[in-house]
């Protein structure tokens, strides 16, 4: 299977002495987390562009078959509202350009505020700019934009669809069946969880996020079984999980890739002790 999984941003400090060694240095997570998963979407670029030697550093701590997905940033998606941007479009592409050779795809996340009345002529034109070279995905947080036509227009593109996964665990079952068009030869799949129990009144994070909390098994069985299923169509899958979709996103990479009969293995309690003394582990003491 062309299937690659793992999660959204890689930096948690809930997940030291349960994912990382407890005194794992923060510059080495990304190098012990892909001892592990394969693939991770970057967070950080969604506020600052990284320098080429940053991505350089990303490209060279991980295994040649790693995949990476990196996030547009929001000065593009959300205050610019894809406007007048395309000058910041390249800059963004120059820093990320070291991870071209493990790039599956740079997701262009929009506000929900962003509308068809009001953006879809941004959107043309923005995607008309963008450079062809350069695999993208959309991920529209505002359903008005489920039309055909927005569906036609990103086949037209060669972008992807992003399915993004936000149903409640009431409606959890509903999440693999949702609108979901392929539009390019990449599925993007986002399992996000429910955004509306993530936090507090204030802002703040209600959860600490170390073992799974509200197992989703109705939801991952019927991901699994539409993976299997597009599989036979399109020539790559990726699977980005969010911590708050069960409440540790390692731990549900695990649970997806044992549907599809593949295998993930989280760190034993050697290496979270740090000593190093299996294949392929670091040395910590």
């Amino acid at each position: 299977m062309n299937v690659a999984i793992g999660t959204c941003a890689w930096s948690f400090d809930d997940w030291r002495g349960v994912f990382y060694p407890e005194h794992l240095p923060p510059n080495r997570r990304l190098e012990f987390y892909a001892q592990h998963l394969n693939a991770v979407e970057v967070d950080s670029t969604f506020y600052h562009t990284p320098t080429p030697q940053v991505a350089a550093h990303w490209c060279e701590v991980t295994p040649p078959d790693f995949t990476f997905t990196c996030k547009l940033p929001k000065e593009i998606t959300h205050d610019r509202r894809l406007r007048e941007s395309t000058e910041f479009v390249h800059q963004f592409l120059d820093g990320i350009a070291p991870l071209r050779p493990k790039l599956a795809s740079v997701l262009i996340q929009l506000p929900p505020s962003f509308s068809v009345k009001h953006d879809e002529t941004a959107l043309r034109d923005f995607l008309h700019a963008l450079p062809r070279e350069w695999p993208f995905a959309i991920e529209f947080r505002n359903r008005d934009w489920h039309l055909p036509r927005i569906a036609h227009l990103l086949t037209e593109h060669g972008i992807a669809w992003v399915w993004s996964d936000m149903t409640s665990l009431a409606r959890q079952s509903e999440g693999a069946l949702e609108f979901a068009p392929e539009t390019a030869g990449l599925a993007y799949i986002r399992l996000m969880g429910d955004l509306d129990t993530k936090y507090s009144a204030d802002g703040s994070q209600l959860h600490t996020y170390q073992g799974v909390m509200w197992p989703r098994d109705p939801s991952l069985d019927l991901w699994a079984a539409r993976i299997r299923e597009i599989l036979t169509r399109l020539r790559r899958v990726v699977v980005l999980v969010n911590n708050h979709f069960e409440g540790f996103a390692p731990q549900t990479s695990t649970r997806l890739a044992e549907r599809l009969g593949l295998q993930i293995y989280l760190p034993s309690p050697a290496e979270l002790r740090g000593c190093g003394n299996e294949p392929g582990q670091m040395n910590l003491l």
